[in-house]
């Protein structure tokens, strides 16, 4: 859905259920999607306007800074999760969803209105790209571009999926105009920066919950305290999310431990003294990738990124952002 559909569709539903005019118009500037003008009790409202489809975590740190740069600002999209729609009332960001909620403070106005059903809308075609196996190929698209003009066995054998799926994800990023055919057996990805953050909340809701071998505690409290001492056995076992997210920037304090691993989930219980636990704060994961970056002992800052971002922990976004500024923003 284009950003002009989106606009006018909340801003129809936005009529029908409270009675408010609006206008979206684009404005023809980089940094901004459009203005709206909002009519509310014969007070006319204009705001700053930057649109949406889905508005995630990662989105917001870039967001909060535009909305200090081109205040007062209105986001509009197709759906705001809530607990997104709390950080942007926290920020007196004004927000309106195509199914006609809204929430803004201006000029003496308070309106929020939340009892509008999300809309239902077709359901789209599957994208080969971003299934499981894709997303397991797509990761290391984006830890070396160069893997994207390897062999389609040898990409098939780094990934260790079937060659025939190969085929299916370079077609799939084909049709999304991610990746641009350059000469035969040539290829260049664009707008990485985009295909990243989709690769984000696909693999938070696709790839990851697969990726699970189990939640635990340790034996020993202490060794929680002192996860940093813990001795991970070498090439089989690294520190995800939190802690890593510690070790790059030795600014979080964690408050879970992420483990990704080859090693079975008898030998996890084996080597580090933990118990099975569902509310326990060691969490372990499958290893999906074949790469080794920065550290011996942590996953790829791409992945310690996406983890902290996908939480809803201020202060695990706080250190994602500091990440990016330090070993992302001039791969991606």
């Amino acid at each position: 859905m284009q950003e002009e559909q989106i606009a006018n569709i909340a801003l129809e539903n936005l009529k029908k259920n409270a009675n408010i005019t609006g206008k979206w118009q684009p404005i023809g500037q980089k940094e901004l999607d459009g203005k709206t003008e909002l009519t509310v009790d014969k007070q006319r409202l204009v705001f700053n306007t930057e649109i949406k489809t889905e508005l995630r975590n990662h989105q917001l740190p870039q967001l909060f800074h535009k909305a200090t740069q081109f205040e007062p600002l209105l986001v509009i999209a197709k759906r705001i999760f809530p607990a997104i729609k709390e950080e942007l009332r926290q920020k007196q960001i004004a927000y309106l969803e195509t199914n006609g909620n809204i929430y803004l403070k201006r000029d003496g106005i308070t309106l929020w209105i939340e009892n509008n059903k999300p809309i239902q809308e077709a359901k789209e075609k599957r994208n080969r790209a971003f299934t499981k196996t894709g997303l397991r190929v797509l990761f290391q698209f984006l830890l070396n571009e160069q893997n994207i003009n390897l062999p389609y066995r040898e990409m098939a054998a780094q990934t260790e999926v079937g060659l025939g799926n190969i085929n299916y994800v370079m077609n799939g990023l084909l049709e999304t105009g991610f990746l641009v055919k350059l000469s035969k057996g040539t290829y260049k990805i664009q707008n990485k920066k985009a295909l990243f953050e989709k690769w984000m909340t696909a693999y938070e809701e696709r790839l990851k919950p697969d990726l699970k071998i189990g939640t635990f505690r340790f034996l020993k409290e202490e060794d929680f305290l002192n996860w940093k001492h813990l001795p991970l056995k070498n090439d089989k076992t690294w520190w995800g999310g939190e802690p890593a997210g510690d070790l790059f920037t030795n600014y979080l304090r964690p408050a879970e431990l992420t483990l990704y691993t080859l090693e079975t989930r008898n030998e996890l219980i084996k080597n580090y003294r933990l118990i099975p636990d569902e509310n326990g704060n060691v969490k372990a994961y499958k290893k999906f990738w074949k790469y080794d970056e920065v550290s011996d002992n942590v996953v790829p800052p791409l992945l310690v990124y996406t983890d902290l971002m996908n939480t809803q922990d201020r202060r695990c976004m706080e250190t994602a952002q500091k990440i990016y500024d330090e070993l992302l923003q001039n791969k991606l």
